[in-house]
């Protein structure tokens, strides 16, 4: 199995390639790819040390896989030149998500929905991928209707641009700037360009991708995205209006036998998910579940997971993986 990783260098790829080696992805040949600049570098995967290619390059030598995580214009640029080639490409940009023609994958919840002519398969947006991942079950069980949700996302989900700034202002020191406004102490409601209808684009995204998601577009989405100075992981306020009535007790039950999914919600112990225990995990974390007791059929939840796994990194390669183990690549 020939593996291309485009955007190898960036911080996804670098996650990429170890999520790779971690689930012991049948690699036989590895690609690692980025822009003309990195050419030449080595990256190390397994103990060897591989030479980094153009895209050009990449796109000749046929892998099987490509796995993208190299902005949005590279992947509407490249992506169909890979696929022409013959190379299967799962795209963790925001480039294909929303085209009607391509498939936008959650394994857990749709990966039934690919076949052989899907050459260009859409990685969804880290804070969806860990809200759809904790409601599918219940939206199957209970019937969603609206969800409410407030995000509190890591600086990681920027770049390492974001990362250097905040250490920066950890230590009093000037530098480049990610964001308009300083981010330690403080919170920034603004993640992504805002549209003209007043949201930002990661907010429109959770509205837009988790219909498309779970199939159905008369669940109503609302959304408020805020950055945070946190480095481990996203994490969320959900508020879930369902047409039928729930047993808090079975909804903890469900979660709990949700592949993917972890519970940590007891009181007692003062157990709940936190972006610091998330970091490094693959698993999305679901705590805080409690009725909303100012309106009926209502749930509250809090979710929370490492942005750059199962929000980026580890979605995709089990995309890979399915692939493989259902034959159609």
């Amino acid at each position: 199995m020939r593996i291309a990783v485009v955007g190898a260098t960036g911080m996804v790829g670098e996650v990429m390639l170890k999520v790779l080696a971690e689930r012991n992805f049948p690699v036989t040949e590895l690609i690692p790819v980025a822009s003309e600049r990195s050419v030449g570098k080595e990256i190390e995967y397994k103990g060897t040390k591989y030479k980094v290619v153009g895209l050009q390059t990449a796109v000749d030598m046929k892998a099987d896989i490509a796995v993208f995580s190299a902005g949005g214009d590279t992947s509407l640029e490249w992506a169909p030149k890979f696929a022409a080639a013959g190379t299967t490409v799962i795209d963790n940009s925001s480039a294909w998500r929303m085209d009607p023609t391509k498939k936008l994958v959650v394994p857990e919840i749709n990966a039934s929905v690919l076949t052989k002519e899907d050459k260009i398969i859409a990685n969804p947006n880290c804070s969806t991928i860990q809200m759809v991942l904790a409601l599918s079950p219940l939206h199957k069980k209970y019937n969603i209707k609206r969800i409410i949700v407030s995000t509190y996302q890591s600086i990681t989900g920027t770049g390492v641009k974001a990362v250097k700034q905040l250490e920066n202002e950890y230590a009093g020191v000037q530098g480049e700037m990610a964001y308009k406004y300083p981010i330690h102490r403080n919170a920034i409601p603004h993640c992504d360009s805002f549209e003209e209808n007043g949201y930002t684009k990661e907010e429109m995204k959770l509205v837009r991708e988790t219909q498309k998601i779970l199939g159905d577009n008369t669940i109503r989405v609302t959304a408020t995205a805020v950055r945070v100075p946190v480095v481990g992981g996203h994490s969320e306020a959900v508020n879930v209006e369902f047409t039928n009535d729930f047993d808090v007790n079975e909804v903890r039950e469900i979660l709990h036998n949700t592949d993917g999914v972890t519970v940590q919600d007891n009181l007692d112990t003062f157990t709940y998910p936190m972006p610091l225990y998330a970091e490094g995990k693959n698993d999305v974390f679901v705590g805080r579940i409690r009725r909303d007791e100012s309106q009926p059929n209502t749930l509250n939840m809090w979710i929370v997971a490492d942005n750059l796994r199962k929000g980026a990194a580890t979605n995709t390669i089990q995309i890979a993986e399915y692939l493989i183990q259902a034959g159609l690549v």
